[in-house]
Order: structure tokens, then C-alpha cells, then sequence
């Protein structure tokens, strides 16, 4: 099992739509995956499942279950002030330390509004997993501009971005 981690408590986000495309992308690849959206977390997660209270909180434990239950992660990472959303680092802290990703594979997928597709967010949340014991396979997608590649159809308007998201899919279930 593959879970997609859709790495903003945005309610329908864009990240969302994409980890919805991805996961319809591992279907047609053979392969089986679930979502984890960060829009479920409780919005007082911060303190009611962190630090003194972890471990106790049922809705942020049954969400850090999805991460135990895989070997391999993706993670669509939009970039919020040159950065991943605080959010998704907020819910990596509350993980079992060392952590629920420690061992695992993942890819990344970077989203931006602008022409950089989260290069910088990426660039962040590897050196975070990669302390955290997580190998980061080196194909990192970036989505530039996704307001433009996005579609109603919750599909991507840009052959190179299909193209590189099926080409990581592979590759991340070849690891």
C-alpha cells in the first residue's frame, strides 16, 4: 500500500487534486494507494495530539496510521512562502519519534502557482525526512504554475507534467 499525502489543511485543495490524479495514475500502474489528507486533521491538533497529549488523540492517531501501514509515501508538497506548509510539519512532529516515516521510500511532488513548482519546499521537507530516516528518491516532480496545468477534470493540461509524474510513479514502484 502507497499512501499519498496531500500536505495542506486547505479544504479542496489543489494538493488534494493532484493526490487524487496520482492516485488514479497508481491504479492504472497495478498498484494500490490511499489518501492522506492533512484537511482531516483536527483543527486543534496542534494542541490536543502533540507533545504531552501524543498518542491520545483517535482522528490524528487514525491518520498517522495511514503512514505506518505503508512502506512508501508520496507527497504533494505546495510551497506556502518559499517553503511546505506549516501544517505538514506540525503533523511530521507529531509522529512517533523517531518517526512514522523513518525506513520508508517517498517521492515528492512540488506545486506552485509560480514558475519555481515548489523546487524550495521540496528542498525543505527532504532535509527534514532525510533526518528523520526517509529515502528520498531523486525523482522530485515540479509543478509550476498549477493554476494554468490544472483542470476542471481534476486532470493536468501539460503532456511534460503527466509524463514526469507517470515516469516517478514507475520509478517509485520499481524502489
Amino acid at each position: 500500500m502507497i499512501t499519498i499525502l496531500a500536505g495542506t489543511n486547505r479544504p479542496h485543495s489543489r494538493a488534494r487534486r493532484i493526490a487524487d490524479y496520482y492516485r488514479n495514475l497508481l491504479t492504472e500502474l497495478g498498484d494500490e494507494s490511499q489518501i492522506l489528507d492533512l484537511a482531516e486533521l483536527p483543527a486543534d491538533f496542534v494542541a490536543t495530539a502533540l507533545y504531552a497529549n501524543a498518542g491520545t488523540h483517535p482522528e490524528f492517531n487514525r491518520l498517522a496510521a495511514m503512514l505506518d501501514a505503508s512502506a512508501k509515501v508520496v507527497i504533494i508538497v505546495p510551497e506556502y512562502n518559499a517553503s511546505f506548509p506549516g501544517v505538514l510539519k506540525a503533523f511530521i512532529d507529531g509522529l512517533t519519534y523517531p518517526s512514522g516515516l523513518q525506513g520508508k521510500k517517498a517521492v515528492l511532488v512540488g506545486l506552485s502557482s509560480g514558475g519555481q513548482g515548489g523546487l524550495l519546499a521540496m528542498a525543505h521537507l527532504t532535509d527534514v525526512l532525510m533526518y528523520l530516516g526517509t529515502t528520498v528518491l531523486p525523482q522530485r516532480v515540479r509543478l509550476p504554475f498549477i493554476n494554468q496545468d490544472l483542470n476542471a477534470e481534476h486532470g493536468l493540461n501539460h503532456d511534460l507534467s503527466r509524463q514526469l509524474l507517470r515516469e516517478q510513479a514507475v520509478a517509485l514502484l520499481a524502489s
